[in-house]
């Protein structure tokens, strides 16, 4: 027999030769595809060890335990690592705070130091003021006057012009019978003092600012002005109705008719 003879095949092994043939082929080429791709898709037995540990301590239980593992720190290293995760667990999980009672909220905003003011001291008693040249500060100095009242009492002697009595006090608002007869004793009034009102040159609407002209008499001082030309005393308002005889009483040592 010769080698041709050895090398022939019929048909039907030719076609199953070659299905074979294929089948080897295609079984090489997977097996080498699944090589090259095993390292990507697959872990190592130690990697998916330590994988599934951290993602098990990843719960706040056993935080300590996953910094072992996952950091490959020392056995001298880890009490210090595992305080401060714990802190940092007991922060997260810390219940929040029981609510402030009404009480406890109030003692908190009022426990605090008060500022020290320096008292005032006061006069003695037989001490006297004079009312037309006194400032707040003296006038916080007679008892029973606060910074209240001296700023009242200081602003309107500005409307008056100044005091001609102490009398007027009484008319300062706030203080009432009480207060005045205590007022009393302490003060004084100089006259010289007062800026008088000049009728025969102040504007008209300049007029009714004093406390003691109303808006009616300072139209009437203007009409006799015009008739006039100029008012030489008082004896040119007592006979009108808008004056009374104590309107005299008060205006007088305001008004001037120079």
């Amino acid at each position: 027999m010769s080698w041709h003879d050895f090398f022939y095949f019929s048909k039907g092994e030719r076609t199953g030769l070659i299905v074979l043939l294929s089948i080897i082929v295609i079984a090489i080429t997977v097996l080498t595809v699944t090589r090259q791709t095993e390292p990507a898709g697959k872990q190592k037995p130690a990697e998916i060890a330590i994988g599934s540990t951290v993602s098990e301590d990843l719960s706040p239980k056993d935080t300590t335990s996953s910094v072992k593992i996952s950091s490959g720190q020392s056995a001298a290293d880890q009490p210090a690592v595992a305080v401060g995760e714990a802190k940092a667990g007991q922060r997260e999980s810390s219940t929040p705070k029981a609510k402030e009672s009404v009480s406890e909220r109030v003692n908190r905003l009022t426990s605090y130091s008060q500022p020290a003011y320096q008292r005032t001291e006061k006069f003695t008693e037989g001490t006297i003021v004079e009312l037309n040249t006194a400032d707040t500060t003296i006038l916080k100095k007679v008892p029973g006057i606060g910074s209240a009242f001296a700023k009242r009492i200081v602003g309107y002697r500005a409307l008056l012009g100044g005091y001609y009595s102490v009398t007027q006090l009484g008319e300062v608002y706030g203080i009432d019978e009480d207060r005045y007869q205590a007022f009393i004793p302490w003060f004084t009034a100089d006259p010289s003092f007062i800026k008088k009102l000049e009728i025969n040159t102040l504007p008209q609407d300049s007029l009714p600012r004093h406390p003691y002209i109303s808006y009616a008499q300072a139209r009437v001082i203007r009409q006799l002005r015009r008739q006039k030309g100029k008012l030489t005393g008082w004896e040119n308002l007592q006979l009108l109705n808008e004056f009374t005889e104590s309107d005299k009483t008060r205006l007088q040592p305001y008004i001037s008719f120079e």
